[in-house]
């Protein structure tokens, strides 16, 4: 086992590269925020138990305020609050197909793990993903397996993209 699995850490990426700074600029442009306030909004958006960490937002928060799409205040209570800035808007505004993307992709996860009539699907896609794990864990795969994996898969998705 990985040191990563044994400490709990998430088996895939939920984020593709730059998603989580382009959805932590989204929150922010619609209205100044706290980090803790953007890791609590980003856990409701997400669903599913998903929680970002402080090593991935304060760091996400940094990036953002070093490209000068935020600006950052302090509070009365000497925490910080973010605004976003003009070139923060522009920027959000070039990558809106993506930020769409991305929040249509959250809120089918969300409706997934959240709605009752879909826990068979959510059910039957964890059990795929552990037959996965299993398969790749227990055992030399070869590549004529890894083929055949993967043509089963996208047999799979043709299919329940054809119901």
């Amino acid at each position: 086992m990985s040191e990563k699995q044994q400490h709990g850490e998430r088996r895939g990426r939920l984020f593709e590269a730059g998603r989580m700074k382009l959805l932590v600029l989204h929150l922010i442009a619609q209205s100044p925020k706290h980090g803790y306030e953007i890791i609590k909004e980003i856990s409701d958006l997400v669903g599913g138990g998903y929680s970002p960490s402080a090593g991935t937002i304060y760091p996400t928060l940094n990036w953002l305020e070093d490209m000068q799409f935020v600006t950052v205040q302090q509070t009365d209570a000497e925490r910080k609050q973010y605004g976003i800035t003009p070139a923060g808007e522009t920027h959000l505004q070039q990558q809106q197909k993506m930020l769409q993307t991305l929040l249509e992709k959250l809120q089918m996860r969300r409706d997934i793990h959240e709605k009752d009539e879909l826990l068979d699907i959510h059910r039957a896609m964890e059990n795929l993903k552990t037959a996965l794990r299993l398969k790749l864990k227990s055992s030399q795969v070869n590549p004529e397996q890894i083929q055949q994996i993967a043509e089963k898969i996208d047999q799979a998705a043709v299919e329940i993209g054809r119901l």
